[in-house]
C-alpha cells in the first residue's frame, strides 16, 4: 500500500555562558489509563542480522553507518539504548555562542550548520534523532524573521528540545515555556494582563497551541489513542474557546532576563538563552478556570504556570497524543491502537521493561527515556513480519534521507558556509524541508494528513510526509541528491567516500546487494534490484573525472535512493 504512494523511479542551569538543561524527575499521579495490552517480549535476537541492525538504526538515528551496524550487532538493542542514554549532550548553542563571540554574524548559516553537523557527525545520535522528532511536535521555527535574527535564542531552543529527549515531559514543557524562542514564536513575550481602559487582553497563541499541539490535542482520547465517543457516537472536543481565554491569563507577565523592567529590550546576549523571568505586576491576578480545574486568584505567576503545566501533562490525553506522534516520526505513520497504548503506558508510568529485563526510565510520569525505548523496542517496531502489512511504514522525510546518505558514505566535513545549497533546503528544488525551519506551528506536515485521491486515503490511512511530496519536490530531491552524490564540483565539505562501493562496482549485483542492505536493510524488491543492476551494467566506460567503477558506484547510490522501496521506510 505505501509503496504505491510514491512510486517514482528516479531545570535550567547556567554556567560559563552555556546553558545546560538539568534532568529532573517529575512524578505525577496516574491518569487512570492503566495497562492496555501486555508489554512486548522476546524482541532481541540471539544473533542479530545485519538487516535488523540497519533497520533499527535507521529508525533510531540519523542514519546507519557500518561501524554503528557492527557495534549494534555486538551489544544488542537494549545495551545500545542504555549506552545512548549515558552519552553527554552535544550542544548546538555552544557552537553559535562561539561564532557570536568572534564577532561574526551567525544567522541562518550557523543554525543550519550546527544541525547538519550534529545530525551527521554527532555521537549522541538517539538524543539528536528523538529530539528532532519532538521538535516536530513542539514547534518553534527560525522561519520567523525575529528568530532568524536571534540565532542564540533558536540554538538554545534546539538544545532544550534535545535535552528533553531524555528528560521528563513535564520538565521539557517548563523549559519550552520559559524559553525566549518559544515566547517570540508564539507571541507571549511581554504578554500583559487584561486592562479594560487600554483595551488590552492576554495573547492567546501559546494557550491555544500548548493544548492543541503540545499536550492534549483536539479530541478526547482513550488510553490507546482511539477517539472517545459520546452516547451518540460522536467525538468529544477537549476544550473550547473559554478554556483558551482562561489559560491565556496564565502566560502573562513573562519577559526577558537580564533586564530591570518588563518592557525593556535586553542588551545582554545572555537574555537570549536565559529562561524568561516573571514580573508579577504584569501577571493576571484573576482566578483561571480551564479543563475543569481552577488556579486560585492571586496565585503568583510562576506558580500559576507550574500548576497549569501539571494539569496539561497529567491530562489523560497527553500520553497517547504524544506517543502516537513519536511513533509516526520514528517507525510507522499508522501505528495500531495496541502499539500506541503500550507506548502511552510507558509515558504514564515513566518506566519500560526492555526485552532483556532491564528497565529504561524510572524517573516518573513522562520519562522520555522510557518512551523512546518503548517506541523502538515494541514488537511492531522490531518484528520484521509487520513490515509486510499494507498499513505499516512511513515515507522517509527528506532531511532524514540526506543525513542517512551522509552518514552511510562517510561525510566527515560539514562546513555549510562552503556549501551554499545547505544553508536553506526548504525549497521544492532542494529537500522541501529544513530542520527547525517549519513554515508554521503545525510542523512541515500534519500527523493526520491524508493524501487526496490516493490508495492510502481509500484505505483510511494517513501519510504525513506526503504533504510536502509534490511533483516539483520529487524532481527537486532527485536533482539535489545527484549534486551531492556525484560531488561534481569536487568540494571537500559534504564529500562522500565511495571506496567500498567502487571496489564492488565491477559486479553490479554485488554493488546493489551492498547498497540495498546499507540504505534499505534489504527491503528493495527483486524487480527494483534487477532494474538497478541493469542500469549499472549499462555503464561500460568512465565519464568526466570518474572511472567506470566510480561512475557505477555513484549511479547505484542515486538509483537506490530514488527508488520507492527506499523512500518508504519499513
Amino acid at each position: 500500500m505505501f509503496c504505491s504512494l510514491v512510486d517514482y523511479s528516479t531545570k535550567r542551569m547556567i554556567a560559563a555562558g552555556v546553558v545546560l538543561i538539568a534532568a529532573a524527575g517529575c512524578t505525577a499521579s496516574e491518569d487512570g489509563g492503566g495497562a492496555t495490552t501486555p508489554p512486548p517480549t522476546g524482541t532481541t535476537p540471539v544473533s542479530m542480522s545485519e538487516a535488523e541492525a540497519v533497520r533499527f538504526l535507521n529508525q533510531a538515528t540519523f542514519g546507519a553507518k557500518q561501524t554503528d551496524i557492527d557495534e549494534l550487532r555486538d551489544i544488542g538493542f537494549e545495551q545500545w539504548i542504555l549506552d545512548e542514554f549515558a552519552k553527554p549532550q552535544e550542544s548546538l548553542l555552544q557552537s553559535v555562542l562561539l561564532v557570536e563571540a568572534s564577532g561574526a554574524d551567525a544567522g541562518r548559516t550557523e543554525l543550519s550548520e550546527t544541525f547538519w553537523t550534529r545530525a551527521i557527525l554527532g555521537d549522541d545520535q538517539l538524543r539528536q534523532r528523538f529530539g528532532f522528532a519532538l521538535s516536530q511536535i513542539i514547534v518553534a521555527s527560525y522561519a520567523d524573521g525575529a528568530l532568524e535574527d536571534r540565532p542564540v535564542a533558536m540554538a538554545n531552543y534546539m538544545d532544550i528540545i534535545n535535552a528533553g529527549a531524555f528528560d521528563d515531559y513535564r520538565q521539557l514543557m517548563e523549559n519550552v515555556t520559559y524559553s525566549p524562542a518559544m515566547a517570540i514564536w508564539l507571541t507571549y513575550l511581554q504578554n500583559q494582563k487584561a486592562d479594560t481602559e487600554r483595551e488590552v487582553v492576554p495573547d492567546e497563541n501559546y494557550a491555544r497551541e500548548v493544548m492543541q499541539l503540545f499536550t492534549i490535542g483536539l479530541i478526547d482520547l482513550q488510553p490507546n489513542g482511539d477517539p472517545q465517543l459520546d452516547g451518540g457516537g460522536n467525538q468529544i472536543e477537549t476544550y473550547d474557546n473559554t478554556d483558551i481565554t482562561e489559560l491565556a491569563k496564565v502566560f502573562t507577565g513573562l519577559s526577558w532576563a537580564e533586564t530591570d523592567r518588563f518592557f525593556r529590550r535586553p542588551t545582554d546576549i545572555r537574555s537570549e538563552y536565559l529562561p524568561l523571568v516573571m514580573y508579577d505586576e504584569e501577571h493576571s491576578p484573576e482566578a483561571k478556570s480551564f479543563l475543569g480545574a481552577t488556579i486560585p486568584a492571586n496565585t503568583p505567576g510562576d506558580q500559576s504556570i507550574a500548576m497549569a503545566l501539571d494539569i496539561l501533562v497529567d491530562h489523560p490525553n497527553t500520553a497517547p497524543f504524544v506517543s502516537r506522534q513519536l511513533i509516526q516520526r520514528l517507525v510507522t505513520s499508522n501505528p495500531s491502537s495496541a502499539y500506541v497504548g503500550r507506548v502511552a503506558d510507558a509515558f504514564r508510568s515513566g518506566s519500560f521493561t526492555m526485552p532483556d529485563g532491564r528497565v529504561a526510565g524510572g524517573a516518573g510520569r513522562g520519562d522520555m527515556r522510557a518512551v523512546a525505548a518503548a517506541v523502538l523496542l515494541d514488537t511492531e517496531a522490531r518484528d520484521a513480519s509487520f513490515t509486510t502489512g499494507a498499513q505499516f511504514g512511513k515515507v522517509r522525510e527528506p532531511v532524514i534521507r540526506f543525513t542517512q546518505w551522509a552518514r552511510a558514505f562517510g561525510v566527515s566535513s560539514t562546513d555549510v558556509s562552503a556549501v551554499e545549497r545547505l544553508r536553506d533546503t526548504q525549497a521544492p528544488n532542494a529537500l522541501n524541508q529544513q530542520a527547525y525551519r517549519s513554515p508554521s506551528v503545525f510542523n512541515f506536515y500534519r500527523p493526520g494528513y491524508v493524501q487526496p485521491g490516493s490508495e492510502s486515503a481509500a484505505a483510511g490511512m494517513v501519510a504525513p510526509e506526503l504533504q510536502i511530496t509534490t511533483a516539483a519536490s520529487v524532481t527537486g530531491y532527485a536533482n539535489f541528491m545527484t549534486d551531492f552524490i556525484f560531488n561534481n564540483d569536487g568540494r571537500t565539505d559534504f564529500a562522500p567516500n565511495y571506496d567500498a562501493e567502487t571496489a564492488l562496482a565491477g559486479d553490479a549485483a554485488a554493488l546493489v546487494d551492498h547498497l540495498n542492505m546499507l540504505l534499505a536493510h534489504g527491503a528493495l524488491t527483486s524487480a527494483t534490484q534487477s532494474q538497478i543492476i541493469d542500469a549499472v551494467n549499462a555503464v561500460t566506460a568512465g565519464g568526466g573525472s570518474f572511472s567506470r567503477d566510480e561512475l557505477r558506484a555513484r549511479l547505484g547510490v542515486l538509483f537506490v535512493m530514488n527508488s520507492s522501496d527506499y523512500i518508504v521506510q519499513r
